[in-house]
């Protein structure tokens, strides 16, 4: 089992070097070329949807991005340190206590952001805990042709 962990502070302008480790990062792991966007665009929303997490609530720790090969999987979770506020299902939670307008507004691009991820990757698990918020998304491997 092979592992990359990418760490970086919650601006906007890292989310692209993110999604380009991990599309270069699935394709040494076996992902079908033909996923290999899918991977891209979904990285970018979960990254984009943690430092829009970071910055909203003040976070100064970096986003967390952990990509796994294993045997017949490429997994990746993008973890967003946002305690105390449902984090990653923050949806699932029925929103903030704040009754802040601007609130609803990110409330509403989480879902959207959540969404879009859930409609890219079959295998995607959102989960939220003291430590914050994660996102699990994985999807299958072809094993390297082996010579005769």
């Amino acid at each position: 089992m092979a592992t990359v962990e990418l760490r970086f502070s919650a601006q906007p302008e890292h989310v692209r070097t993110a999604r380009l480790v991990a599309a270069a990062v699935a394709r040494r792991a076996g992902v079908d070329e033909a996923v290999l966007d899918e991977v891209r665009l979904a990285v970018g929303e979960a990254c984009s949807r943690a430092v829009g997490l970071h910055r909203s609530h003040g976070v100064a720790d970096p986003v967390r991005v952990v990509l796994t090969e294993e045997e017949k999987t490429f997994s990746i979770e993008v973890g967003d340190g946002v305690s105390g506020t449902g984090g990653a299902g923050s949806s699932a939670a029925g929103g903030g206590d704040s009754p802040a307008d601007h609130e609803g507004d990110a409330e509403g691009e989480d879902e959207m952001g959540l969404a879009v991820i859930s409609g890219l990757v079959d295998d995607v698990e959102v989960v939220s805990g003291d430590d914050g918020g994660i996102i699990r998304m994985s999807w299958p491997t072809t094993p390297p042709a082996t010579a005769s």
